[in-house]
């Protein structure tokens, strides 16, 4: 059986800003036709928009770029653009 190590603080606040990222990006669009498009369920997408699912695939980040029409440097970019101005 495997066991799943806790996330560390670090990890949970960059799942936050991930989902939140995305979900600014998404706008006025509805969440079930951006899932669609990415080929995932609505609720993995809220539950990544709201940070309930920290560590989503890289194939679902990815996919859910690819329905917005943006790039994953964009993402990362913006993910760790915010995570340094909270260390700073």
């Amino acid at each position: 059986m495997m066991v799943r190590l806790p996330h560390s603080p670090e990890a949970i606040a960059r799942g936050r800003r991930l989902g939140a990222y995305l979900r600014q990006a998404r706008g006025e669009r509805p969440a079930a036709n951006v899932a669609s498009a990415a080929n995932i369920s609505p609720e993995t997408l809220r539950k990544i928009e709201t940070g309930r699912l920290l560590t989503p695939s890289f194939a679902t980040v990815a996919a859910v770029a690819a329905a917005l029409d943006i790039s994953l440097d964009t993402i990362a970019a913006a993910v760790d653009e915010a995570e340094t101005a909270v260390s700073a």
